[in-house]
Formats: C-alpha cells, sequence, structure tokens
C-alpha cells in the first residue's frame, strides 16, 4: 500500500531529519532464495521418512480393519494420496519436495548444462538422504503398530507384468512432473502428483513404486507394503528404465515451438 498524504496544514518534515528506507521486497512471482544444502538435504529426508512411514503404516491399519484386498488398497492409496499431498506443500518450497531418486537425477540431467535444477553435487547429497529417509519411515511405521524393527519382506513381485508396470508408473510421473515444468504449472504440482500416484495405485500392476528409496525402505517390513529383496533389483532397474523412458517423452511432446516466419 502507498501512504496516504498528509494534510497541507501540517508541518513537512525537518529537513535534517531522515526519512527510513523502505525495505526490500521480492518482486511478485519471483523464484524463493536458495535454501542452505543441510536444510535441504533435512527436508528430503524428513519428507521420505513420513511418506513411507505413512504408505507402511496405513496399509498395516488396513490389514488389521480389514480382510478385503480391495478395501485395504483403498485405504492405503487414500493414506497416500493425502500424506503426499501435504508433505508437497510442506517442503517443496525448500527442497522441491522429491522424495524420489529419480525425480532428483532427472534433474540434475535437464539442467545439467547450466539450468534450473540440482548440481551433481546436490544430487549426490539428496539421494542419500532419500534412502536413509525411507529406511527410517519403515522402522518408524513398524514401531507403532507393534512389529519387529525390521522384519525383511517375504512379499515377492518380480513376475514380468509387475515390472511392466513399474516402467509405466514411473515413465507417467516424470512425464507429469517435467511437463509442468516445461508449461509453468508446477504450482498445480501437489494435486497433480497426488492424482497421479492415486490413480497409478489402481490402474499398474505393481501399484505404482515409481521410487528407488521408497522401494528399498518397503522391504524392511513384512507387511502390506513390503516387497521382497530379492525383487529390488528388477524393481529400481525398471524405475531407472521409466525415468528415461518419461523424459525422452518429455523432450519429445513438450518441444519449444518455433516463431512464426516475419
Amino acid at each position: 500500500m502507498t501512504a496516504t498524504p498528509e494534510a497541507a496544514t501540517e508541518s513537512p518534515t525537518p529537513a535534517t531529519e531522515p526519512i527510513p528506507a523502505a525495505e526490500p521486497q521480492p518482486a511478485p512471482g519471483a523464484t524463493p532464495p536458495r535454501r542452505p544444502l543441510a536444510a535441504r538435504a533435512a527436508a528430503e529426508l524428513i519428507g521420505t521418512t513420513a511418506l513411507v512411514t505413512v504408505i507402511i503404516g496405513s496399509g498395516i491399519q488396513a490389514t488389521e480393519l480389514t480382510k478385503d484386498v480391495g478395501v485395504q488398497l483403498l485405504a492405503n492409496s487414500l493414506a497416500t494420496v493425502f500424506g503426499l499431498g501435504v508433505l508437497i506443500l510442506l517442503l517443496s518450497p525448500v527442497s522441491g519436495a522429491h522424495f524420489n531418486p529419480v525425480v532428483t537425477l532427472a534433474e540434475w540431467w535437464t539442467g545439467r548444462h547450466g539450468g534450473a535444477g540440482v548440481t551433481i553435487r546436490e544430487a549426490a547429497v539428496y539421494v542419500p538422504a532419500q534412502i536413509v529417509g525411507a529406511i527410517a519411515g519403515a522402522i518408524l511405521a513398524d514401531a507403532m503398530f507393534g512389529k519387529p524393527l525390521v522384519e525383511w519382506s517375504t512379499h515377492d513381485r518380480s513376475a514380468g507384468h509387475l515390472l511392466l508396470g513399474e516402467v509405466v508408473a514411473t515413465a507417467g510421473l516424470i512425464l507429469l512432473i517435467f511437463g509442468l515444468a516445461r508449461t509453468d504449472q508446477l504450482r498445480f504440482a501437489p494435486v497433480a502428483v497426488t492424482s497421479y500416484i492415486g490413480a497409478a495405485y489402481w490402474f499398474t500392476s505393481s501399484t505404482s513404486f515409481a521410487n528407488p528409496a521408497v522401494t528399498i525402505g518397503r522391504t524392511f517390513t513384512d507387511t502390506f507394503a513390503g516387497i521382497a529383496p530379492g525383487s529390488l533389483v528388477g524393481f529400481i532397474g525398471m524405475q531407472l528404465i521409466g525415468t528415461v523412458v518419461g523424459l525422452a517423452l518429455v523432450a519429445l511432446v513438450f518441444r519449444p515451438g518455433r516463431e512464426a516466419a516475419q
């Protein structure tokens, strides 16, 4: 707001009295100041911990409340959608709310020639923070429900159709996130990403892990959301392939337009 001009009858400010300078304000829509790397790593660790706690904890709760597998999956997917949305809103201003190594690596790849995105040094900090956070989240969820803190999952997910589901789930996630970035619509990420994850729980055969850190964390719990360690390499490999496919689709669909000839 601008100050209301003072009436003419009032005394002017003495010339000798300094007028305080206004505090500089960021321009509307300006990029917020970049946070220290330690703060961003902490946000990634805490966010991934919370995400995996939601995924595993809601799975345990669902199986204790009902024996209907469809209802269990519905409860698990809804809790994940709501939890992830809150985490993105809270932590995206700090770290970008990746919570996912393939998102971090894709952002490094797309920005490696000086564009916006994480540097290789930042990615080397983000990814371990995400993995440690995912393991901590699995242990925390098991502890809350009185389960063994670490119990390797026996839920085998090595079938070929499940691996195909991971390629599709991860490619779609990368296409969505980087498509939003290319079209300057990242402000819609909390709604768009959670909507996609909620849908992919149901339309992919793998229930859409689409995240190597979360996949690693889920090996530490022999509950509804777990995955056997023997299935880990296949799932992560397919997630990396899905990342490449997703980036290729972004390059194909969101190519810069050509200016019309004069």
